[in-house]
This record gives C-alpha cells, structure tokens and sequence, in this order.
C-alpha cells in the first residue's frame, strides 16, 4: 500500500512553486498592471500614452524579480498610488 505524507508531496513540487501569499500578491500584481495599461489607453495624447506605456513596462520588468515581501508591498502600494493619479489626472482633463 502507497502513502503520501505531506512532507514527501511538497518535495515533489518544483523548485519556483508559489507559497498562497506570493501567488495573491503575483495577482494583485498582475490586476494592476492590466489597470494601469487600460488607464494609459485612455490618455489622448500618442506621445504621451506611449511614453507612459513605456515606462509603466520598465518599471514591471525591472521589479519582476523581487522576493523580499515588505519591498513587494511597498511596491504594490507605490503601483496602486500612480495608477490612482493617473485616472484622476484623466479624469479632470476629460471634465
């Protein structure tokens, strides 16, 4: 008869498998990255949406590393903080 134990199943997981916090976070992440490209759709001028989708890919890429959770955090918060601006900058030039 076969059994499996808890420790011996989690030794069969790759290496890269995401504890429930990375993966939430990797989520939130993700959600505001797709915001903050559909915001920057919005922005009338050419040379300004692409300079903004530019840098919003930069900024994502350039962090997709990080593991240390406080820094993460920080990072979603300063994400959360520009997209916010963003739509309320689009928001009072569209009134």
């Amino acid at each position: 008869m076969f059994t499996c134990d808890s420790t011996m199943a989690a030794s069969r997981l790759p290496p890269t498998t995401l504890s429930l916090k990375q993966f939430l976070q990797r989520t939130q992440v993700l959600g505001i990255y797709r915001n903050m490209l559909r915001t920057i759709r919005q922005v009338p001028d050419e040379r300004d949406r692409k300079y903004l989708r530019d840098w919003a890919r930069d900024e994502f890429k350039r962090n997709r590393h990080a593991t240390d959770q406080d820094a993460i955090r920080m990072m979603i918060t300063q994400a959360s903080n520009h997209l916010e601006e963003l739509q309320t900058s689009l928001a009072l030039a569209g009134s």
